[in-house]
């Protein structure tokens, strides 16, 4: 009896507080006992916190991936391999029309003298740079010598004290008391060879102490 009292005792309690608060509306009522909205009912309405917690920002920047480095390692230091010596050039060929095969083959300048042909020549490094030139060598008894000799001296202008200082210009003596000289091309020497004047300046201007001077039969 008493749990059917106090259940009635709520009903009528519940129907009070309905009708204190206007009845439910469809409009903005809150049903439960909630506040109402401002000017809908009497009673100042508890003003209720409707702002929520702020959340805090996550980071949104990820950590950054390493870029693989693209730098290649220093080279080792290695010994460097010695660099091959340059070949030496090929000696030129002996001119075939030249019969001195020692002048040929001589590195510096070189003179070649055929006896029988009357001819001379001057070379360089095997190379014919001069003649050949008309000569006369020493007449009979008066024979130039044949040989391979060297340059002894020059002289540019010798008197010949054994004919009566007899002028020899331009001299090139290769063998003692013998020489390239200028002298007649018509007459035989006493064992010089004679050559023009202009062939007598150069064999004087080229050869040097020491050249190699061939002459053949």
């Amino acid at each position: 009896m008493k749990r059917l009292l106090v259940g009635a005792a709520a009903l009528a309690t519940a129907f009070v507080l309905t009708a204190c608060s206007g009845g439910a509306s469809g409009t903005g009522g809150n049903v439960g006992g909630g506040a109402v909205a401002a000017g809908a009912g009497g009673g100042s309405p508890t003003p209720t916190s409707t702002s929520a917690s702020p959340t805090p920002a996550t980071s949104t920047s990820a950590t950054p991936t390493p870029t693989p480095s693209t730098t290649k390692p220093a080279p080792t230091s290695t010994t460097p391999k010695p660099k091959p010596k340059p070949k030496p050039a090929p000696k030129p060929a002996a001119d075939p029309g030249v019969p001195c095969a020692a002048a040929a083959a001589a590195s510096g300048t070189a003179a070649c003298v055929d006896l029988s042909a009357h001819k001379a020549w001057i070379l360089q490094g095997g190379q014919v740079v001069y003649g050949p030139v008309p000569m006369l060598p020493g007449r009979k008894g008066y024979a130039t010598p044949a040989g391979t000799f060297h340059v002894l001296s020059k002289e540019k202008m010798h008197l010949s004290k054994e004919f009566d200082n007899a002028k020899m210009p331009n001299s090139v003596f290769f063998y003692p008391g013998d020489a390239f000289h200028t002298g007649s091309l018509s007459v035989y020497s006493h064992g010089c060879v004679h050559l023009s004047a202009s062939a007598s300046l150069k064999f004087f201007n080229t050869l040097h102490v020491g050249d190699v001077v061939q002459v053949v039969p």
